[in-house]
């Protein structure tokens, strides 16, 4: 993509490229090139509309905060929210040791595989419950 871009961008590069085209063909890739330059203008000129629209309603909001006697301050001490406090980590409910590891399962997520074979194998979850 660079390559192309620089080929475009050289006059020199670009004119050795278009060397081999056909005076039609030529005029065929000038016209493709305008519509996409004119479909470009379009879109900008679109988003440019939509950014003016916006910026007329924010200084609208802007007036009738000031007509009411309200700083853009006062308004963000109001809307600040309280940062969210991090809840402390679940206290396993279950445990195994298993070659003298010591493996805690809270209960929710997946069940640790030494406590999944166990229970494939008949065991109880009871009997992984961890007594206070």
């Amino acid at each position: 993509m660079a390559e192309f871009l620089e080929i475009l961008t050289h006059g020199r590069r670009l004119k050795a490229q278009l060397k081999g085209l056909t005076l039609d063909e030529l005029q065929e890739v000038i016209a493709k090139m305008q519509k996409i330059a004119e479909e470009r203008e379009e879109e900008l000129a679109a988003e440019n509309a939509a950014n003016a629209e916006r910026i007329a309603k924010i200084e609208a909001i802007r007036k009738q905060l000031a007509e009411d006697g309200i700083s853009l301050e006062e308004l963000n001490v109001l809307t600040e929210a309280a940062p969210r406090k991090k809840r402390a980590p679940r206290p396993p409910k279950y445990e195994i040791t298993v070659d003298g590891e010591h493996i805690t399962w809270t209960g929710q997520g997946r069940t640790p595989k030494a406590i999944k074979e166990k229970l494939d194998a008949g065991h109880s979850l009871e009997e992984f419950l961890i007594k206070d």
